[in-house]
């Protein structure tokens, strides 16, 4: 029986995920920053689990929380999920904009590390384990407007790169997964068109899978790591121009 935790377990890629493992017989340990949708999660679960409510930003909560779910596992825990993350466009020639940029580095890259830290002294006594940072496509290549996501997204691939070859041979393996566009609450007011629209549970059954393969990188849907790997290879002339004019991200208003 697997255990789990699980970050930004509330809504979006998270919950999904916790559905998924939770289906599977999981115990889980779900963390949010909203009771209710986390308390509702939970009693919609077979099976018994532990909810955190919890900003991830505020790391001593965070790591309270996580030494209360190796406790309630007797220190056994198979697989954490560093899913919480937030996105909005950001202009660096909108002063206002570093707030806003300052909470979505937070959320999605410092926010992975503060959430591996406890886990990894118990994984590699145990011999076994496995770290799960959620990147994104955003991620492959700057994006107008999203420099903050972007940055953030792409610093969680390298992130979890170094931490792999950190833990490489210790029997804790460090899989990174790239979603591309996914049927969630973020990506709900996107003025643009999303190819390869897919729905969480969809996402979550593929990443589930990856996971359980120790995969060390993987997008999802394949159809994006196409267009990723593309994207890797233009060069930057050529991205610049097909790109420069590209949709943009709403601003979080101020």
């Amino acid at each position: 029986m697997d255990r789990v935790f699980i970050t930004g377990a509330s809504s979006g890629l998270g919950r999904a995920l916790a559905q998924r493992y939770a289906a599977a017989g999981a115990t889980l340990g779900l963390l949010g920053r909203r009771e209710e949708a986390l308390r509702e999660l939970a009693d919609s679960l077979p099976g018994q689990h532990r909810c955190y409510v919890a900003d991830v930003r505020d790391r001593e909560a965070l790591h309270a929380a996580a030494q209360d779910f190796i406790a309630f596992c007797q220190g056994r825990v198979d697989v954490v999920i560093a899913s919480a993350g937030i996105s909005a466009g950001t202009l660096t020639d909108h002063g206002e904009d570093y707030e806003v940029f300052k909470a979505i580095v937070d959320t999605n890259l410092l926010a992975t590390v503060s959430t591996f830290e406890p886990f990894i002294a118990p994984m590699r006594a145990a011999g076994a384990g496995r770290l799960v940072g959620i990147a994104s496509v955003a991620g492959v290549r700057g994006l107008p407007g999203a420099g903050a996501y972007s940055a953030s997204k792409s610093a969680v691939v390298t992130y979890c790169e170094s931490l792999r070859l950190e833990l490489a041979g210790e029997g804790v393996q460090v899989v990174t997964i790239a979603p591309g566009y996914i049927k969630t609450a973020m990506t709900a007011h996107n003025p643009y068109s999303m190819p390869f629209l897919m729905e969480a549970d969809a996402f979550a059954q593929r990443a589930r899978a990856a996971i359980d393969r120790g995969t060390s990188y993987v997008v999802i849907p394949w159809q994006m790591g196409v267009v990723a790997k593309l994207m890797r290879l233009l060069p930057n002339a050529v991205y610049d121009r097909l790109a420069r004019n590209a949709p943009r991200k709403p601003r979080k208003p101020q």
